[in-house]
């Protein structure tokens, strides 16, 4: 079994030189959860074939606790057809997922701090195996994932005052930057719209 690339995947300069020039961040905001699950949906049509294919996609979730990386991912799990209770892997550290024809598995690395467990849980072999990776709080694990093909930076706009709900119920927007790492990572960004 080939292994992937151990290379931090968090900063610009791990980017392929080739992506430099393309690869500018695409920037939404989503006003509601409503704007989340489509941005989920899009995603998971567009990750599909090639994860039914027998492909590997990896994709990084930044955010401060509570920006919505969680809310994302169980939308993106559902909207890839993963039945049952999705629960945050915040404890466990990752989550397997079965939905049909690919294999997912939900990384929480919010807990991780020995970079022994890399190797003794096996996270090695799942990175590189077939299906998605979806990882929240990948900061933590620097210099042992390999480059993500899609890095989505959540944030809640309304904590910098710059958009709010209309009343103190309605939550805050959320800005959402998209940055491809791979070429695959480019080809979906460009594909989703909204």
């Amino acid at each position: 079994m080939t292994h992937p690339s151990i290379l931090a995947s968090q900063h610009a300069s791990h980017v392929p030189q080739a992506l430099h020039a393309g690869a500018e961040p695409r920037d939404l905001v989503w006003h509601d959860e409503a704007a989340c699950a489509a941005l989920a949906a899009q995603l998971a049509q567009a990750l599909q074939p090639r994860l039914r294919a027998g492909g590997s996609v990896t994709l990084e979730l930044h955010g401060t606790l509570g920006a919505g990386k969680t809310t994302f991912t169980r939308h993106l799990l559902r909207a890839l057809g993963v039945q049952g209770r999705i629960k945050s892997p915040s404890y466990a550290v990752v989550e397997p997922h079965e939905a049909p024809g690919m294999a997912i598995h939900h990384f929480d690395f919010y807990r991780f701090n020995d970079p022994q467990e890399w190797e003794d849980a096996g996270f090695r072999d799942l990175f590189g195996a077939p299906g998605l990776k979806v990882v929240e709080w990948p900061e933590k694990a620097a210099g042992l994932l390999p480059v993500a093909d899609l890095q989505m930076h959540i944030g809640v706009l309304g904590e910098a005052g710059l958009v709010r709900g209309e009343d103190a119920d309605t939550p805050p927007a959320r800005s959402v930057r998209l940055q491809a790492g791979t070429p695959l990572g480019m080809t979906v960004k460009e594909s989703l719209h909204g």
